[in-house]
């Protein structure tokens, strides 16, 4: 099993919002955090790379051997409302940090069985081994909602000027709804997460084909490749988790 990720500033922006992490939990157990920030130039930093430090932590001081999926998805409840609340209460404190947040997308693969939790419009994806693809997660977007209320199709959400409002983050309430999926893996396929900066720019058709012809240890390079030839107007984070 593993677990790889890469980051990227883009072509337009002067710092990196996004943060992520990817490790091991055990020899069976992997598991890969994207978060992008948000609430300007130091508040997004400080909120994505907050989020990163308490989930870790957390997630490494519980983990106990033979957690089920079931156990993990506690574990992360907990780990998630920590990071908010430490996100939170430290934009009360700096006027200059007001309204500082981070989307969250998180993937861990036990065995064969999978959990994502997510917030915001970082988006987890899977790729199987006969190169197909299938978005796990639904944003919590402005343009998402218009899209369930048939008041635009999703070819126009894509270029919505509206397109970057969330409806969700974590830090910017005392408390925030987190969203799970749970499914087993199949055979040789991949969980990729990434932030808007990937999603906006390269389209899941094009995702998998690229997949098609690399190594999954090259994937997050050449995906961040991609969506710097599209423009690179935002920060780029992927992870990539194999069973």
């Amino acid at each position: 099993m593993q677990s790889i990720g890469r980051t990227d500033i883009g072509r337009l922006r002067s710092t990196n919002q996004d943060a992520y992490v990817c490790g091991h939990l055990s020899d069976s157990v992997v598991y890969a955090v994207v978060c992008d920030g948000m609430g300007g130039a130091s508040g997004g930093n400080i909120a994505s790379t907050m989020a990163i430090r308490t989930i870790t932590k957390r997630l490494t001081e519980s983990y106990r051997k033979g957690m089920t999926i079931a156990s993990m998805q506690h574990v992360l409840e907990s780990a998630i409302a920590a990071a908010n609340i430490e996100i939170y209460d430290e934009a009360a404190a700096d006027p200059e940090l007001r309204g500082m947040g981070t989307t969250l997308v998180l993937t861990i693969v036990i065995g064969d069985q999978v959990l994502v939790a997510h917030i915001g419009d970082s988006r987890a994806y899977v790729i199987t081994a006969d190169w197909e693809i299938e978005q796990i997660t639904k944003d919590h977007s402005v343009v998402q909602q218009m899209v369930e209320r048939g008041q635009i199709t999703p070819e126009e959400a894509k270029n919505h000027p509206r397109r970057n409002f969330i409806t969700r983050a974590l830090g910017v309430a005392d408390t925030v709804a987190c969203d799970f999926a749970e499914f087993q893996l199949p055979k040789g396929a991949m969980v990729l997460c990434c932030s808007d900066g990937l999603s906006g720019l390269v389209d899941a058709s094009e995702m998998v084909q690229i997949a098609s012809t690399v190594k999954a240890a090259d994937l997050p390079d050449r995906l961040i490749a991609a969506a710097n030839r599209a423009g690179g107007s935002d920060n780029i984070t992927v992870t990539i988790v194999t069973g």
